[in-house]
């Protein structure tokens, strides 16, 4: 017999969740029903793609290349139906897109309720998450499109860069940078330097930006958002790197902070945009990606 699409999603669900309940729950089955076809197809192929215990599942080397393979055909699966979708109006009907949380909060208001004006038909289903797991997402047809920052290697998957978003400086009033009309990386060395915690790439892409390494940095806290960095610094804990699309979203609120731009234009991120080379729709994307350049604030156009 060969595996049934079911079964192929159900090893794709445990493998997320490292867990057999939690992936019953997340493919709305019992869990008994899940382990049972996985038994099934482990015993169909002859394999073991998971080793069980009580306390965690881990996943067999054998069986992390079958859920790669896995992946690649359940996007296929999802491309196959889009191909019968391409024949209608283009941006109509559903896109399901993923964003990085530092870039959804700030682009998506303004960006959704343009899209709402322009192309009222199209139905868009937002998921935020970390870049490793967009890519996860992608793979497995879970998602049509991602939003995230480049670079970042993205195997099989068509990638097209969409504008540059530069980094600026926040600082706390009073700060001894507070009257540079613009500031230079090394002016940073000495500074408490609040960062992202280890997952974010703009935390990679932030010290990429200031030629500083994480064993160089003084690093005080880390902050789970954007949001949190900022509220550091209002209590004095040290300074930030912003990117210019989350200042332009207004994720300084009322904190009376101060932004100081860098006299050297390569400080910033590079904002793109993927999707499975096998995808039909790739003329509707870039369709899509135009309008997102065009109707993002605080972006830049790539050099």
């Amino acid at each position: 017999m060969m595996p049934s699409l079911k079964q192929l999603r159900y090893i794709c669900a445990v493998a997320e969740h490292k867990h057999f309940s939690k992936a019953a729950e997340a493919c709305h089955v019992t869990q008994s029903t899940l382990s049972a076809a996985i038994q099934e197809l482990e015993s169909q192929l002859g394999v073991v793609i998971f080793e069980r215990n009580k306390k965690s599942v881990l996943i067999t080397p054998l069986g992390a290349r079958l859920l790669h393979q896995a992946r690649l055909i359940l996007g296929n699966v999802e491309d196959f139906v889009g191909l019968a979708k391409s024949h209608d109006e283009a941006l109509t009907g559903e896109i399901r897109l993923g964003v990085i949380p530092t870039i959804g909060p700030f682009m998506l208001p303004h960006l959704l309720a343009e899209l709402r004006k322009s192309y009222p038909k199209l139905k868009l289903y937002l998921r935020e998450a970390l870049s490793a797991q967009l890519l996860q997402q992608l793979q497995e047809g879970k998602l049509d499109l991602a939003i995230l920052a480049f670079p970042y290697v993205m195997p099989d998957m068509e990638t097209l860069s969409l504008f540059r978003d530069d980094f600026v400086l926040c600082l706390p009033p009073g700060h001894q940078l507070e009257k540079s009309k613009q500031v230079k990386q090394y002016q940073l060395q000495g500074e408490s330097l609040l960062l992202l915690e280890e997952g974010h790439c703009l935390r990679d892409h932030a010290l990429e930006a200031c030629k500083r390494e994480s064993a160089d940095t003084d690093l005080v806290y880390q902050g789970t958002s954007l949001h949190t960095l900022v509220q550091m610094v209002a209590n004095g804990l040290g300074v930030t790197l912003l990117p210019a699309i989350s200042v332009a979203g207004d994720v300084l609120g009322d904190t009376h902070l101060k932004i100081k731009e860098f006299n050297n234009e390569n400080v910033s991120r590079e904002i793109g945009m993927s999707w499975r080379k096998s995808d039909p729709r790739r003329e509707e994307y870039l369709l899509l990606a135009d309008f997102v350049k065009e109707n993002t604030p605080g972006a830049k156009p790539l050099a």
